[in-house]
């Protein structure tokens, strides 16, 4: 990792976010490392506390460019639980329907990806980051409030089932921005007549930018935090 940075000028880092961490932890993180510099830290593309992967982070002049870098398509790798529904989608919440799976074969989860391939039309889910009104949707739900979703259109031109140990199943996922996979794969449940969440999601790549890239957050701050001094971390002045 022996390279030099100009974060006022900009830098676009890469950064597998871990599992439980907010982007916007993964932000704060990165941000002060970099003190004394006061820089602007965003990043392009938003992940749920409970997923992992490809973040990316710009910095400096760079973060101009954020919305450039968000409207890139998106690969995904994951695992949904078939026979079961929880109220976020994922496991933020606890179950809360179960389903038989007696009836539910191979083919049929092959089959059933169909319906979702090409622009296709979901609901946000209501544990979700969408604003309302000024306030976030899982606010809202957190206080038990009712909330009317609307629908939005997305494309998904890549949905491939990759494993299948019931109830759990593999997929990947090429999708454009604004897709919520939570939402594909509670309303993949539905068409099999049946219920299913997500339990694990990866974003592989972004773009053109892969996982296999990206910088741990704590190999980056220890690397960033020993190279602190002014000599070692250039101004846009340099």
């Amino acid at each position: 990792m022996e390279r030099t940075f100009n974060f006022a000028e900009g830098e676009l880092l890469l950064i597998n976010k871990p599992y439980k961490w907010t982007s916007f932890d993964v932000v704060g993180k990165i941000r002060n490392s970099l003190k004394p510099l006061k820089l602007k830290v965003g990043h392009a593309g938003t992940l749920d506390p409970l997923a992992t992967g490809l973040l990316i982070l710009c910095t400096g002049k760079l973060t101009k460019q954020i919305d450039t870098f968000q409207a890139e398509d998106k690969e995904y790798t994951g695992t949904m639980i078939l026979g079961a529904t929880t109220p976020s989608f994922d496991l933020e919440t606890t179950v809360d329907a179960e389903y038989p799976l007696d009836a539910i074969t191979g083919e049929a989860i092959y089959a059933a990806t169909a319906p979702f391939i090409g622009e296709i039309q979901q609901y946000p889910p209501a544990h979700s980051a969408v604003k309302v009104n000024g306030e976030r949707l899982y606010v809202k739900a957190r206080r038990g409030e009712e909330q009317e979703l609307r629908l939005r259109f997305v494309n998904v031109p890549v949905f491939e089932i990759t494993r299948i140990a019931l109830p759990e199943v593999d997929f990947r996922i090429v999708c454009s921005k604004g897709t919520y996979i939570r939402s594909l794969v509670s309303d993949f449940g539905k068409h099999l007549n049946n219920g299913a969440y997500l339990s694990k999601l990866t974003r592989t790549r972004s773009g053109d930018f892969l996982l296999e890239n990206a910088f741990e957050v704590t190999d980056l701050v220890d690397y960033l935090r020993s190279k602190r001094e002014a000599a070692a971390i250039p101004s846009a002045n340099t």
